[in-house]
């Protein structure tokens, strides 16, 4: 089992962990309707992809 020779430090351990941290989601604009979508998915709002009617919606 790995064990370390050396006391880590507080400064040095908290520095290594303050790397971990959430990325706000890309955004791009629907072609469509304007509005804002994941890229490379289907528009929740209107059901386009790539210039066609992926998924029926009631307008």
């Amino acid at each position: 089992m790995a064990v370390p020779k050396r006391k880590m430090s507080k400064s040095r351990r908290d520095s290594r962990r303050a790397n971990w941290k959430l990325t706000a989601p890309n955004l791009v604009e629907c072609p469509q309707c304007h509005e804002m979508k994941v890229p490379h998915r289907v528009c929740p709002e209107c059901g386009f992809y790539q210039g066609k009617q992926v998924i029926a919606k009631d307008e």
